[in-house]
């Protein structure tokens, strides 16, 4: 896939490990049968995570069936765009890398809200 990120160069890797992405090959992905729209590459907190049970999508109880070990702060994960703003809305979006961030991210998030949240390794 030659897809582009948010800044508008080749889309890079999300994570391995845990292995994420709509497609399980550790890239934020889509294509239109992905109706979340997982394209938003964040690095989740303890705070994203309680707040995302709290609004019925636990993304931390293993799920083997589906191939989810459960993430724990710190993982890096594809998040569905339009769960991102509404922990944005709710004061607890978690922070993003902007380069693997899939460029339709732009179709529910700004530009500018992506970069206020962005997370730059140290």
């Amino acid at each position: 896939m030659n897809a582009k990120n948010v800044l508008g160069t080749p889309l890079l890797a999300c994570s391995y490990a845990p292995l994420t992405g709509y497609f399980r090959d550790g890239c934020c992905h889509t294509r239109e049968d992905d109706t979340g729209s997982h394209v938003i590459c964040a690095k989740v907190t303890e705070a994203f995570l309680a707040h995302s049970v709290e609004q019925g999508n636990d993304l931390v109880t293993s799920r083997p069936e589906w191939r989810f070990a459960g993430l724990k702060p710190g993982d890096r994960w594809c998040l569905c765009a339009l769960r991102w703003k509404q922990a944005l809305a709710a004061g607890v979006a978690p922070p993003v890398v902007l380069e693997a961030c899939h460029e339709r991210a732009l179709d529910h998030v700004t530009l500018a809200e992506l970069q206020a949240h962005e997370w730059v390794a140290r």
